[in-house]
């Protein structure tokens, strides 16, 4: 316009011309000293960054098809669509209506999820009213409806899981959100004993703990103590003597009384004095019984030194996690573990 108008009055005196230049100059600067201004009123902030025009127009339009499908109390309908629109633009603000849908479908743990990615970017990401009811939803969440598990572990290289699925890699501390009800921490680690750890949580509350492992070690040891097996056959091995020196012993014995009664007698005499043979058949007996009851001992000395052979058996420290329930958590506190990703 401004040239056209120029155009036209280019053939009117000279003063005329520069007098209007004057006036029209502020004017001409007015866009430029306002293009700065209306520049800082742009919305700002990372979730801009690397979206395409054609994208965030079309999580536009996909988040007015949700928004009316969940004023038609059509949930399930409502959910797809926020994904979608949350698929081609990653927005606070969609994240925090799909967190509302969530609650309303009664999937607190999912709805907790997406209210700390509506805030994950801190101050600023929704305007104040919306992230006070963020906050306040999570807050009524956490102390209502779900539990948290807090489980530190600092075994360099150790694996953490939750339930049967990875959680961390150690050495690390780690927070999150869960539903109430038993859930099972399990630690492992190439040359440890592995560790699992059922833990019951109730709504409101915290499970606070630490994860210990212990090298797996292997050590033999025997199933008595080492002299037993031995002492046995020792003492077969001495009854035995015992009973061989008695016999011979007997026997000895035996011939020296029959030498004696056989010269002082004619021609025999045996007959009439038999009780001089007592003591050799009693020694003689006591020698049997104590040559049989070593040979007894002897075999069961060798069958204890068999069985008595080392046997490998595990450490019996092998960890285990220590945990403690307490409230749970202030909102700042849970806010705080928003940094982590699951």
């Amino acid at each position: 316009m401004v040239l056209g108008f120029m155009t036209t009055t280019c053939k009117r005196p000279a003063r005329f011309a520069l007098s209007t230049a004057q006036l029209l100059l502020p004017i001409a600067l007015v866009p430029l000293c306002a293009g700065p201004a209306r520049a800082e009123e742009a919305p700002t902030g990372p979730w801009y960054e690397g979206v395409s025009e054609e994208r965030k127009q079309r999580a536009q339009a996909l988040f007015e098809e949700a928004r009316e499908l969940h004023r038609r109390a059509m949930l399930a309908e409502a959910r797809a669509k926020y994904d979608e629109a949350l698929a081609a633009w990653e927005h606070p603000e969609l994240r925090l209506y799909l967190g509302r849908l969530l609650r309303l479908m009664g999937l607190p743990l999912l709805a907790h999820e997406n209210l700390r990615l509506a805030l994950r970017w801190g101050p600023g990401s929704l305007d104040t009213e919306k992230e006070q009811e963020a906050r306040a939803a999570m807050r009524a969440l956490a102390e209502r409806e779900l539990a948290a598990i807090e489980i530190r572990c600092d075994e360099p290289g150790a694996v953490v899981l939750m339930d049967g699925q990875p959680w961390f890699d150690g050495p690390d501390v780690e927070r999150r959100m869960v539903m109430p009800g038993e859930h099972v921490i399990t630690a492992r680690k190439d040359g440890y004993s592995t560790v699992v750890k059922p833990i019951l949580v109730f709504a409101g509350q915290e499970a606070s703990g630490r994860v210990a492992l212990s090298a797996d070690t292997v050590v033999s040891r025997p199933r008595w103590a080492t002299w037993i097996p031995w002492a046995t056959l020792g003492a077969g091995a001495a009854l035995g003597v015992a009973g061989g020196a008695l016999m011979w012993h007997a026997g000895t014995g035996h011939d020296e009384t029959h030498r004696r009664l056989r010269d002082g007698c004619v021609p025999t005499c045996e007959a009439f004095d038999r009780d001089a043979y007592d003591r050799s058949v009693l020694e003689n007996g006591l020698g049997i019984g104590a040559l049989v009851a070593g040979g007894a001992t002897v075999i069961t000395g060798t069958v204890l030194l068999f069985m008595n052979r080392p046997e490998a058996h595990r450490a019996p420290d092998r960890g285990g996690v220590t945990i403690e329930l307490r409230p749970a958590a202030s909102l700042e506190g849970a806010m705080l573990s928003g940094r982590v990703v699951f």
